[in-house]
């Protein structure tokens, strides 16, 4: 274990055990206190009727919207001339906006890439769009986020050699665009970041790669050169194994800079995250809490890691969905409760789960960082 005080950009390393590492990274928003977990409020909102208020009972640090549903509906232009996303959504801390390519990605049947940019038909309602690296900075610049995300292809995994070579390269071009963009927008006072939201945003860059060792490396370097506010991992948690999860965020976490938070996009389990810790990853992002709650699985602190409480044998067992969890919901409300409002189809089923899905992650994270505070973190590896 060392102690580490030195500044990159907002990011202060305080200290590292192993490659496990405990930072800050500073916002105009506030400063996150990593390893940090994201909640995901793809449309402005975490599914499951949680408020703003209700993620900052739940420990949340930072919340993450999605660029390419906020520009199909309501659209980026609309929420900039009501304030800018803090206001919309009524949050006032951190926020980070992906660019819109993972979620272009998905819509393979409805998509076409070129060097300009993706061409997209809306998922909503079949209207065409185009979306540039100039055009998700500048709606992410609208949105006025803290953290903006580069706009790159992310790669189905397996893919050919051939065409992630290609893919790399276009998407190493793209971040190259963002951040000339981001600049031009920072310096031209016609800019939304010159305007009532003006505040600093800080630009990430991708690495992708596929599962592909020489192109992760080869990719992060090049990235790396750029001297970027922070880095990601994408293309991960799309189809390969755990096993080659860990191994490529082994082989990329060498090549990034140290002096910059990293982020895993995506990920995952609470194991997925322990053991990315392990590896020298400081942000993360996943729906599985979310998405796992609505369907009824919760997360606990017991040896089985969770329950499912649509489960016959919580029908009258009277005791909290955790006995050692601190969140609301533990500590008003029974499973036999929760299951009954699950199995009458009633909305606060979802509310609750998700409540306490998400607690437990943000604790789950307050206990790492406690780790490395006192240099005791042992997880992964």
């Amino acid at each position: 274990m060392r102690s580490i005080v030195k500044w990159g950009g907002m990011f202060k390393l305080i200290k590292k055990q192993g490659s496990a590492r405990r930072g800050e990274f500073t916002t105009s928003h506030g400063t996150i206190q990593t390893p940090v977990f994201m909640n995901v409020a793809t449309q402005a909102a975490i599914k499951g009727a949680v408020s703003s208020d209700d993620l900052k009972a739940v420990g949340c640090q930072v919340a993450l919207s999605n660029t390419y549903h906020l520009h199909v509906r309501p659209g980026d232009e609309l929420i900039r001339s009501l304030g800018g996303l803090h206001a919309f959504m009524n949050w006032d801390g951190p926020l980070l906006t992906d660019s819109g390519g993972f979620q272009i990605f998905s819509l393979a049947s409805l998509r076409k890439i070129t060097e300009e940019g993706a061409a997209f038909s809306s998922h909503v309602d079949g209207r065409k769009f185009f979306m540039s690296p100039e055009d998700s900075i500048r709606i992410q610049a609208n949105l006025g986020s803290d953290i903006v995300m580069a706009f790159d292809e992310c790669i189905e995994i397996p893919a050919p050699h051939s065409y992630v070579q290609e893919s790399c390269d276009r998407t190493y071009r793209w971040l190259v665009r963002c951040k000339d963009e981001l600049e031009r927008l920072s310096s031209n006072r016609a800019s939304p970041l010159s305007g009532t939201m003006a505040h600093a945003q800080f630009l990430f860059g991708i690495n992708q790669g596929a599962t592909f060792p020489d192109m992760r490396v080869s990719h992060m370097k090049r990235i790396a050169d750029l001297d970027l506010p922070g880095y990601a991992i994408g293309g991960l948690a799309v189809g390969e194994t755990t096993e080659q999860m860990y191994e490529t965020v082994e082989v990329v976490e060498a090549h990034m800079p140290e002096h910059r938070p990293r982020y895993l996009m995506g990920v995952g389990t609470p194991q997925n995250i322990i053991e990315a810790v392990a590896r020298g990853i400081d942000f993360f992002d996943c729906v599985m809490p979310a998405r796992n709650g609505r369907h009824g699985r919760l997360f606990t602190w017991d040896e089985n890691g969770s329950i499912n409480i649509n489960n016959e044998r919580f029908k009258d067992d009277n005791s909290p969905i955790d006995s050692e969890c601190g969140c609301p919901v533990c500590q008003s409300y029974s499973r036999a409760y929760i299951r009954h409002l699950f199995k009458s189809g009633e909305m606060l089923a979802m509310r609750l789960a998700v409540l306490h899905n998400l607690y437990y992650y943000n604790t789950l994270m307050s206990k790492i960082r406690s780790a490395i505070d006192n240099g005791t973190f042992t997880g992964g590896r």
